[in-house]
């Protein structure tokens, strides 16, 4: 295995306990598993030794890494995180600062999603334009 990945055990994609219907040559199909609820938007900075080809090919292995960005400021990237359980989401977290040779400048977890398709008729009175 490599250095890079946690086992599936680590991340909680533990098997369903499902056996193939078929013999041992059947093809498992294993069901759809719970929705990725805890998310997180991780700000890093890389290392005097970490090259951003080395974050990069880190995040492409990594199972909770569903976005990246490289970033014009005071961090190079930004990455966005997913997993099934917060204790997941921590464990990825501190796997970038482990594994990917990154510093973790700051972690925000996402709460829910602002909801922008608002009807006109419902904006609030300041969100008005001035007629």
């Amino acid at each position: 295995m490599s250095p890079w990945r946690s086992t599936r055990w680590e991340r909680g994609n533990l098997p369903t306990g499902d056996e193939p219907a078929g013999g041992p040559d059947e093809p498992v199909t294993i069901p759809a598993g719970p929705e990725r609820r805890h998310e997180a938007l991780v700000s890093v900075r890389l290392g005097p030794s970490a090259p951003g080809s080395h974050l990069v090919e880190y995040l492409r292995h990594e199972p909770c890494a569903v976005a990246a960005w490289w970033i014009a400021a005071d961090v190079d990237a930004v990455v966005r995180l997913s997993a099934d359980s917060i204790t997941v989401l921590h464990r990825a977290v501190a796997d970038l600062r482990r594994r990917a040779g990154v510093e973790v400048v700051v972690a925000h977890h996402i709460l829910r999603a602002l909801d922008l398709d608002t009807a006109r008729g419902s904006a609030p009175a300041w969100a008005e334009p001035a007629a």
